[in-house]
């Protein structure tokens, strides 16, 4: 399960980022991941919930978005997209000749954090 290892991935990355600009912890992560990347939502979500525990993400909610696979057909022109997590011909024509455009993507879209809490002495 390659997922595991995307999690840990992403959360090395939100930390590190957490940490450089001086928050406290991270509330949500929204990722971009298209329906054609060859990860499985289900388990990336639960892997991060096992991964996130001690660290500043761990009361963080991973929020994922689909993206559609598409691409434009270099037969008819059309800018097509599928729901499925592969095309192989146009769907508008029906040609092989085309070109993938999206649907490959991952990536950390926004983060949410808290900012670190400050002690004021009298």
């Amino acid at each position: 399960m390659h997922e595991t290892s995307i999690a840990l991935g992403i959360l090395d990355i939100i930390n590190d980022r957490c940490i450089a600009e001086g928050y406290h912890s991270i509330e949500s992560v929204r990722l971009r991941i298209g329906r054609a990347a060859g990860i499985m939502p289900e388990a990336l979500l639960f892997s991060f919930d096992v991964a996130k525990a001690d660290t500043l993400a761990e009361d963080a909610t991973l929020i994922i978005e689909s993206i559609p696979l598409g691409g434009v057909c270099s037969e008819c022109n059309a800018d097509f997209e599928v729901k499925e997590a592969y095309v192989l011909s146009c769907p508008e024509c029906g040609s092989t000749a085309f070109k993938i455009q999206r649907g490959y993507e991952m990536e950390i879209v926004e983060m949410d954090v808290k900012e670190k809490e400050r002690t004021i002495s009298p």
